[in-house]
């Protein structure tokens, strides 16, 4: 069972905009591991990939941006599917390392991805409070 991506949250200020060395390189990791489908593609103002899944999309680019500063928080029905699916998919990660964090009254089980590219994805799933 895979799990749905419900929203896209970037740390920075746009999900359609995440900084990368080259679209090319990083491509198969979002396509083979991360389930992301290319939607579109522009070489202006610079090379970008707008990638979708599940009604969410995230835009990678050549822009001279610091990958290691940027990502997303991504919402997903499941956390723990998500992290199987991902796996399954070849993810070079044997334990998701699983936590709960809090973001002002909301409880999260999240953990977190760095792609090949240095951007890191949180992964996340909202939690009934007891």
């Amino acid at each position: 069972m895979s799990a749905t991506y419900k929203t896209a949250s970037p740390y920075q200020q746009d999900a359609l905009n995440l900084p990368v060395g080259s679209v090319e390189a990083a491509l198969p990791f979002y396509e083979t591991v991360m389930g992301f489908r290319v939607v579109s593609r522009t070489d202006s103002p610079h090379r970008c990939a707008i990638l979708g899944r599940d009604g969410i999309q995230i835009g990678l680019a050549e822009n001279g941006g610091d990958p290691t500063q940027d990502g997303c928080f991504f919402e997903v029905n499941d956390v723990e599917a998500a992290f199987a699916e991902l796996k399954a998919n070849g993810l070079a990660k044997d334990d998701a390392g699983f936590r709960i964090d809090r973001h002002g009254d909301t409880a999260w089980k999240v953990f977190f991805v760095v792609a090949p590219d240095g951007l890191c994805y949180c992964l996340g799933q909202r939690q009934n409070e007891i």
